[in-house]
């Protein structure tokens, strides 16, 4: 059976790396982070997305070694 902490780990995660990279090809953008005080929002939350998403996998991968076999 599937457990759902994998697709959501990869979806979390994969959004986020794609965010990062948007974050990291922008950064020199002065204009575009002008609104978010000068804060690369992209960077930031594309951060935040892939650590929740690797936790999620980690959680999903420690409950699948741990499930009881049926």
């Amino acid at each position: 059976m599937l457990d759902i902490r994998w697709p959501i780990g990869l979806m979390f995660a994969l959004v986020g790396a794609i965010l990062i990279v948007y974050g990291l090809i922008t950064g020199s953008d002065a204009g575009l982070y002008h609104r978010s005080l000068d804060i690369n929002i992209n960077l930031v939350w594309g951060v935040v997305l892939v650590v929740f998403g690797g936790l999620m996998l980690l959680f999903a991968w420690r409950g699948q070694k741990t499930a009881a076999p049926k």
